[in-house]
């Protein structure tokens, strides 16, 4: 009897012809693993597909409860975004993926794990590291780092001579990544950051040029730190990003294009689709504005770098996230409120917000008259503040050191 291997696959054209790779190359077993993180449609053909390019059989695991609410709420919750720009879509998608991979390898008895990631790229990392948390005793097989293909064109190929039908045809073709939360564009024209994206790549959102003449307000309601209503009506996770997505996509809302910094110690450039994420992000935000002290929210900041990177390079299970997420659940105890957002042709500005837990008080902050602040107070505040600049500069007098 062969040895099983599991790969987590998706269809496309790296993990369509790493199932008979690994058959010819391992003599494996090969049991495909799809995870439903909201691709839709694409998931329809994977069952035949599997099977026909050499697969025993196929899961296809719809995991997008938890993709929201054990990835997606926390990582929001964090503010969590990598670089200044990039929403992390991709990034928190693998780690479930792998967790998931780990599972099943332990009920079908497999010995190992396989992906499609490149040897040039991030998801290794982050398949990998959730593998090496949870079953360290699991071999992992990357063929991207064994075989001799080097490029999408050997790979099409090869599928070629082997008869295996697939998704692209050489030299016209954007690597595409997509989930419940963004959909990532990289390759082809966009190798080169001189270049303008064409936004006829676009699948999520409309171009921004295109979008409506009139801008779309939405309300969002947040109980600590998770959005819980839109525009009044209760919702899961999964259908308040799906409705998100709908609406600020149809306003141009979410196109963020980057060059970052891979872990792997190259800069990649891509364009992201995150409509929904982008509007989610930045009411969080503005709740967080109003309802979490001045030097708690500025640490908090910090910490929302760490987290971005950690996130970012695959460490979903390290405990140094999961320490994170015990101080970010404090902060969030009070980020209980409505935000209102302003869509208009691919911005996303607040329009109101209000929480039973605002730190904003009127009487305290207003330029009329008031009875609770005196503006006298100010002057001993800022000579004691101020205290080490005079004796500096005493000194700096002193020792001639300025005139």
């Amino acid at each position: 009897m062969s040895k099983k291997i599991v790969l987590a696959y998706s269809g496309g054209l790296d993990t369509s012809i790493i199932i008979p790779w690994l058959k010819e190359n391992y003599g494996y077993e090969v049991i495909a693993m799809a995870a439903d993180v909201g691709q839709g449609e694409e998931l329809a053909p994977l069952r035949e597909k599997a099977i026909n390019t050499g697969a025993s059989k196929i899961y296809i695991e719809d995991v997008k409860k938890d993709f929201v609410e054990e990835f997606i709420w926390p990582t929001l919750k964090a503010g969590a975004v990598y670089e200044g720009k990039y929403l992390l879509g991709t990034s928190f998608a693998r780690p479930l993926i792998g967790r998931r991979l780990v599972e099943i390898a332990r009920q079908e008895g497999a010995e190992a794990i396989a992906h499609g990631a490149t040897g040039k790229g991030n998801d290794q990392v982050r398949f990998e590291l959730a593998v090496k948390a949870l079953a360290p005793d699991l071999k992992i097989v990357a063929p991207w780092r064994e075989w001799d293909i080097r490029s999408r064109e050997d790979a099409i190929t090869y599928a070629e001579e082997r008869g295996i039908p697939i998704p692209v045809k050489k030299g016209h073709a954007y690597s595409m990544d997509r989930n419940l939360w963004h959909l990532s564009h990289e390759g082809e024209d966009l190798e080169d950051p001189w270049n303008e994206p064409n936004y006829d790549m676009l699948l999520m959102i409309t171009p921004p040029d295109k979008a409506p003449d009139k801008p779309t307000y939405v309300e969002l309601d947040f109980e600590q730190g998770i959005p819980v209503r839109l525009n009044g009506e209760a919702m899961d996770g999964v259908g308040m990003i799906e409705a998100l997505n709908k609406i600020a996509g149809a306003n141009g809302v979410g196109i963020v294009d980057m060059v970052e910094n891979r872990l792997v110690g190259m800069k990649s450039r891509g364009v992201y689709e995150t409509p929904g994420g982008t509007v989610l992000y930045a009411a969080h935000r503005e709740l967080e504005l109003l309802c979490i002290d001045r030097d708690t929210l500025h640490y908090k900041d910090l910490i929302s770098q760490r987290y971005a990177e950690l996130v970012y390079y695959g460490q979903w299970y390290h405990p140094l996230r999961e320490a994170l997420d015990a101080f970010v659940d404090i902060t969030q105890q009070t980020v209980t409120g409505t935000v209102r957002m302003k869509l208009y042709k691919g911005s996303c500005t607040p329009a109101g917000v209000k929480s039973p837990y605002s730190l904003y008080n009127q009487e305290f902050s207003t330029f009329g008259r008031d009875e609770v602040y005196n503006q006298k107070d100010a002057e001993g505040f800022i000579n004691l503040f101020g205290l080490p600049l005079t004796v500096r500069a005493i000194m700096e007098k002193k020792a001639g050191i300025k005139d």
